[in-house]
This record gives structure tokens, sequence and C-alpha cells, in this order.
């Protein structure tokens, strides 16, 4: 078979490669100031993943003589199948089931308040499967009845108005796709390279369509003070109060709305059931889950996820508060950390892009470190406050190279170096990185996660 045939085979990254034992550890190691346990389980799964028996598992084509997956006919190809319905919810191929969420190597002591990552190496166009969607909880997550949930709307209202869920579904609806994201996502990039993965370094990020009602209709039916109303508090039902001031333009504007559906069923309950608010393009803790309150006033409430946590540290030591949208942001997908190219040739680079300003306009992609930019596709669609789809044809000639991607949006905002956020914010900030991302490939094929001032 000639080479050139061959091109683009790659090899997946190994996405178990920490236990629950194992995140306890980096935990315990983390405080002793040191990282070499999650590197090390993560070297010792790469290298099994590329063991010859685990090549072996692909399935080749041979590469001389007939191949037996062609003459010699499958079970599938001669025999009955399983029955219509016979699991009730559709599930993943047996061959995906290890296309999960990953818990935080190390953000958080306990599983109640601690952050799953989306699997974004795996996944394809822009819409994230109800399944795999990001998590992040201050206090577990709850399975509510839905017939017992209530959402309130007061303060600088004519009267005080509480709706039922049923009664929420009865209004006139939207639907609209729309990124999430975490403020905290990429976060442990800040100082330096933490972890080996995509799915760790930006896997704080999904996206779904929701469906919903227009918080303003909501606030309308309770004869909310809209001119002298400035913001809004929203307020979740699980135990750790979680409060979002919410400017009130942003809701005037019919963006922010009131979600029972995602991707075409009601929100899981990891996901806010059955009621959650939809901030577009604002970060992830204003997404307020379980939502059971909203009150209309006339200024910032300065709740604690506002005041003290949810902020960018300036190298002055200050800091900023409600620094709430997300701004421009790209990543590469594949290849990315963990990956092993197996050959020469051509490959597809292809990855995500956002922006909480709006719509992305191009996607740059550099294989050299950023010193030569080539314009990417832009799949479809390109939708506004929401994951766009980019994808670039590239032939490996098998030397070292940096891969990079750098995205536009329609504010004409661009994505930074590390040199340029870092002269403004430092290294010590947590919040709000969206840094150029570097992958290394090595004459070996195998990509690893790299920094690049």
């Amino acid at each position: 078979m000639h080479q050139e045939s061959r091109s683009g085979r790659l090899l997946k990254a190994p996405e178990n490669f920490l236990s629950r034992t194992d995140v306890a550890t980096v935990w315990a190691e983390a405080k002793r100031g040191r990282r070499d346990f999650m590197r090390s389980a993560f070297a010792a799964a790469a290298a099994a993943a590329a063991a010859p028996a685990a090549l072996a598992q692909a399935n080749p084509v041979p590469s001389q003589g007939g191949d037996p997956n062609i003459l010699t006919l499958p079970e599938h190809s001669v025999g009955l199948g399983q029955g219509v319905a016979v699991e009730g919810y559709g599930k993943p191929s047996k061959y995906e089931l290890n296309v999960q969420r990953r818990q935080s190597p190390g953000l958080t002591q306990t599983t109640q308040a601690s952050v799953s990552f989306a699997p974004l190496q795996s996944l394809f166009g822009i819409v994230t499967p109800s399944g795999l969607h990001f998590e992040r909880h201050h206090q577990g997550w709850w399975d509510i009845d839905p017939s017992k949930h209530r959402l309130m709307v007061n303060g600088m209202v004519k009267a005080a108005k509480v709706f039922t869920v049923d009664e929420i579904m009865r209004l006139p609806a939207v639907s609209r796709f729309h990124f999430i994201e975490c403020g905290a996502n990429t976060a442990v990039e800040w100082g330096n390279v933490a972890v080996p993965t995509v799915q760790y370094t930006h896997g704080m990020v999904s996206c779904s369509e929701f469906t919903g009602v227009p918080l303003i209709t909501l606030l309308e039916l309770a004869g909310a003070d809209l001119k002298n109303g400035k913001f809004v508090l929203a307020e979740g039902a699980d135990g750790s109060s979680m409060t979002r001031t919410i400017p009130m333009e942003l809701i005037k504007s019919g963006e922010v709305f009131v979600a029972y559906g995602q991707n075409g069923e009601m929100l899981r309950p990891e996901q806010g059931y059955p009621l959650r608010l939809i901030v577009p393009g604002v970060q992830g803790v204003s997404w307020v889950k379980y939502l059971r309150r909203i009150e209309v006033g006339d200024q910032p409430y300065g709740t604690k996820d506002e005041a003290i946590h949810y902020i960018d540290l300036q190298p002055n030591g200050l800091h900023r508060q409600y620094t709430s949208i997300q701004e421009i942001k790209s990543v590469v997908t594949t290849p990315s950390g963990g990956q092993v190219l197996l050959d020469k040739g051509f490959y597809n680079i292809t990855g995500l892009a956002w922006s909480g300003r709006g719509t992305v306009k191009r996607v740059d992609v550099s294989v050299d470190g950023g010193r030569n930019w080539r314009t990417a596709r832009l799949q479809s669609p390109v939708l506004s406050k929401s994951l766009t789809r980019f994808n670039i044809d590239w032939v490996w000639d098998g030397t070292p190279a940096i891969i990079q991607s750098r995205a536009v949006d329609s504010t004409g905002h661009v994505q930074p170096t590390y040199k340029q956020l870092r002269d403004v914010r430092g290294t010590r900030s947590i919040y709000h990185n969206n840094a150029i991302q570097s992958w290394l490939v090595q004459e070996s094929g195998e990509v690893k996660n790299v920094q690049v001032s």
C-alpha cells in the first residue's frame, strides 16, 4: 500500500489515565508542590496505548493481499440484529464507551463541588451531546421533582409572581444554539503547562440547543419596573445558594431566557433540571441552575460568587469584578495533546472557536509556532455566541511542528498570545484565560502540550 493512502492515521489520546484514587493522589501531590504523578500516569497510559497490541486492535488494512474484513462476511452481515427499542433510551456504541466526561484532576477535593470535562478531542460539529456536557457544581447535582419546583419573580415588580414549570412551558418559546464556558476554563495553564490533553485544558466548554422562555416575558408578566430596575438577581435552589447579578440591558435584548429544554429533550439533572438561566456569552456561573428566584433591583448585588469568586486578579494584587464576558477563544482539538500521528502525509487540522461578543469571523492556523498563518475554513452553521467548528488541510513531513489557532470575532477582538495576556494579567490569575493554545508534534508523532509566548 502506498504511503499516501495511509496518511492521516491518528492514535487517540488516552482518556482514562486517572482513576478516582489517582485524582486524590494528584491533589495530595499538588499540595506538596509536585505534579510528577499526573505526568507519569499519563506517560504510562500513552505508552500502553501505543503498544503493538493496541495498534493491532485498530485492525489496519493489510499491506498485501486481500482484506479479511471484506472477504469474510462478518456476523452482522449474515444474521439478525437486535430488536427495535430494546433500549427505551438509546445509548452510544459499546466501542465508544471510553468517550466520557472526566473528573477534575485536582481542582477540588470533593466530588460534590467539582468539575467534569467534556471530551472535546472526540466530538464533531458544534453540538455537545447532553451526556458529555461538562459539569460544574458547588454542592452536587439534584434530580428535582418538576411538579414541586417553583420560580418566583419579585423585587421591583407590581406584584410578586410565582410560576410552575408547567406554566412556563405553556408560554411562547425560543430555541437557540449557545456555548457555555466556565470562567475557570484553561485556568490551570496560567502559570505554565499543567495538563496533557485538550479535555483537561479546554473541556469546561460545551454547546447545546437550549429551549425556553425569554426572561423579559416573565418580568413583564410580573409588572417589573424596567425603567428603574437596572439588574436582576438570579438564585438557584441547590444548597450552595448560587446567586448572580445580571444586567437588565442583557435581559431587555431578549437574549437571556429561562430554559427547560436541551438538545431536543428536557434539561439533564446535571444541567439544572427542571429550569436554568441561559445568559449567552457570559461565563457559566451566571447560567444559574435549578433556578428558583429572580429579583429585580436597581444596583449590583455583590453576592459571594461575584465579590470574592469569579474575579480577575491583577499583577498589583487588586482584582476586577463583573468581568463576565467570555472573550474570543479557540483551540485545535485534532491533532492535540496525547494523540499520536502514525504517518507522514495529509491530515485535517480541526478545532473549535467561540466568542461571548458575537460570531466568529475568522480563524487562522499556524504549524510553526505563530511565525506563519493560514486562514481556516469555518464549517456551517456559524452562529452568534455559539461554538464554531473550523478545519484546514495540512501535510506533515515528519519534522517537529507547533500547531496553534488564533480566532477573530465580529467585534474585531483577536485572541491574544500568552505574552499579551500575561503583560496585563500576570501569571497568578484564575479566570478568563483565552490565550492561544500550542500543541507540539514531535518527530515520533507524539503530540504534547507546550506554551509559546
